[in-house]
């Protein structure tokens, strides 16, 4: 079975209009999303957790993965797919030891090969290249865009490049050999039509981006 570089959503902030089950059902019903990835941009845990309640049935009904951020209760609640850590090393390290068995465990928090090579080695399912509410320029920042392709040719983790506020910005992550893009404000920006969005970062995926040989 061919795959190619695939399209991670990145939950809005809960203070744009653009994070409501609307907009979340009109991007996931546009086009290919391999996960959603729900993060807490500081909410209180009793407002997170109703906002991850919202969300995690929209997106598994359409068999999108979903990944709590940072909250491995809150995931273990909402029955999400896995957790995201943006944390320590030794945070991740505690999430896998509990939760590897249960669920996914994606690892952000990686600014150099250092920390990608040290959070490698504790085999997560994903590397995440990238911080969440950070994608504020059109093309993905040089250095996720850089860790991402140094990434792709020497390990056969999974990594996630954070894209840019663009969907074009899912052009040079595709070129860069890694096995997603993330994007959040190109698809969930108030002013932005989100179908329309994944439907256009899909078609670059699919002119753009190198095919590997997937399960």
């Amino acid at each position: 079975m061919t795959n190619r570089c695939r399209l991670v959503l990145i939950a809005p902030p809960p203070e744009l209009a653009a994070n409501d089950e609307a907009h979340l059902e009109a991007a996931l019903a546009a086009g290919d999303v391999a996960s959603l990835i729900i993060p807490d941009y500081g909410q209180d845990e009793v407002s997170f957790q109703a906002r991850a309640e919202r969300l995690t049935p929209i997106a598994q009904a359409r068999n999108v993965a979903v990944m709590i951020a940072g909250a491995p209760r809150i995931a273990a609640r909402v029955k999400a797919d896995g957790i995201h850590v943006d944390g320590t090393l030794e945070e991740l390290a505690d999430v896998l030891e509990k939760y590897r068995d249960s669920m996914m465990i994606g690892a952000g928090g990686v600014k150099t090969r250092d920390d990608a090579l040290q959070r490698g080695e504790l085999q997560p399912d994903y590397l995440f290249f990238g911080r969440f509410g950070y994608d504020n320029k059109p093309e993905p920042h040089p250095r996720n865009l850089t860790l991402g392709t140094w990434w792709s040719e020497m390990v056969e983790i999974p990594c996630i490049v954070m894209g840019g506020d663009a969907v074009s910005s899912a052009e040079p992550v595709a070129g860069s050999g890694a096995d997603f893009i993330a994007l959040c404000a190109a698809v969930f920006a108030d002013d932005t039509d989100a179908a329309d969005a994944v439907a256009g970062a899909n078609a670059i995926l699919d002119k753009i981006a190198p095919q590997f040989e997937g399960a």
